[in-house]
């Protein structure tokens, strides 16, 4: 069964799921950060081409004709990964094909909105009977 863990009133969500991917793919692992809105998909995507200055996780769009053998995909394409490892999730909703990967990452930033989003996130995977951690992202400092 999925392992499913939350970090929670992450400051900067975008720059969790960039140390997340980077640590899972130091481990080896393959990763699909699941991101369908082009607009996130860009900003992880930058993000993972500057941040950190002197480090590089290889990653590409998971529609991209090197995505077959690149370790981090981004997209919403998860049958583009040769091994389904670790999802990243930066969507609002929980993604179809969650159950499929070994771990999936949720990110809850600080805003309201996005905070009951992942309230509704966590419910649907609780009431389906998976185990959930919870990482409070404002005690990690």
């Amino acid at each position: 069964m999925t392992e499913i863990t939350f970090y929670t009133f992450a400051d900067n969500p975008l720059d969790v799921a960039r140390r997340v991917a980077a640590k899972a793919h130091g481990q080896g692992k393959q990763v699909m950060i699941y991101a369908p809105d082009p607009a996130v998909a860009d900003s992880i995507d930058r993000l993972l081409w500057t941040t950190p200055a002197l480090g590089f996780v290889p990653h590409c769009r998971d529609s991209d004709t090197l995505a077959n053998e690149t370790p981090v995909l981004i997209g919403a394409n998860a049958d583009a990964l040769r091994a389904a490892d670790v999802m990243i999730n930066l969507h609002t909703e929980q993604p179809a094909a969650f159950a499929r990967f070994e771990r999936l990452v949720e990110i809850i930033g600080q805003d309201e909105t996005g905070r009951e989003q992942g309230r509704a996130r966590y419910r649907f995977y609780q009431a389906r009977g998976y185990a959930l951690k919870t990482h409070d992202l404002r005690q990690a400092g």
